[in-house]
């Protein structure tokens, strides 16, 4: 379960975000140690998500593998009804589409990183200078503090085009706290949005102007059989 609360700068009247939150639930499964499949709906333009995530190569000691590589491939529907009615709209205008290339490595128990380059494909944009496909490097990191908790960080450098003249780059950080049963993630972003579609393209929030955006996520694991290596 996710949760962001409105922009800090929105002010008392809005109790400087709080009365403004989007949630998103989401059920992820592990079918093989490889293959992981998810889906989710988000509050946020009424849409629902869903992924495959399959991992190509694990990490291993010593310097065999020196990297975790991961590919991603997901879509996302809008249900929001159309504006105009009776303008003919198609189904696939709803849809969007988004494949990554997760490159991660574990330095230590403290310290891992990730590189994400990130393609984001929308069937339908706003006006014809829009870009359908929007190109992005990823890069993230957690810092283990202590055995439970953890510093992470997220960053989205959109790639020169009509995107990154009109939008921001993403840029999130918070704090994992693992209760043995739960995680629990407290998080600060520019983003509201919690699937690729928002927090890639179409992130105007700047952190300068104070459009940060407070949230947390719960997540919580449930083992139905013995885990397995591979």
């Amino acid at each position: 379960m996710s949760h962001r609360f409105g922009p800090l700068n929105s002010g008392a009247y809005e109790f400087f975000g709080l009365d403004q939150a989007t949630i998103r639930l989401a059920l992820e499964y592990g079918i093989t140690a490889r293959l992981t499949v998810g889906a989710g709906r988000s509050s946020l333009e009424k849409k629902y998500d869903g992924f495959l995530k399959y991992k190509l190569l694990q990490q291993s000691a010593p310097r065999k593998t020196p990297v975790t590589v991961t590919w991603l491939s997901g879509a996302a529907i809008t249900t929001l009804k159309w504006p105009n009615p009776e303008q003919q709209n198609l189904f696939s205008s709803r849809l969007s589409y988004t494949h990554q290339l997760l490159i991660a490595r574990r330095f230590n128990r403290r310290l891992s990183l990730q590189l994400f380059p990130t393609l984001v494909h929308r069937n339908l944009v706003k006006t014809r200078q829009d870009e359908n496909n929007v190109y992005a490097l990823g890069a993230g990191g957690r810092f283990m503090l202590t055995k439970r908790t953890s510093f992470n960080l997220e960053y989205f450098y959109l790639l020169p085009g009509e995107t990154a003249k009109n939008f921001r780059n993403g840029l999130s950080f918070g704090f994992d706290i693992d209760t043995g049963g739960h995680v629990f993630q407290l998080i600060f972003t520019n983003s509201q949005g919690m699937v690729e579609k928002f927090f890639v393209p179409r992130n105007d929030g700047s952190w300068a102007d104070g459009d940060i955006f407070f949230g947390f996520n719960i997540s919580r694991v449930f083992q139905l059989k013995e885990k397995k290596s591979w």
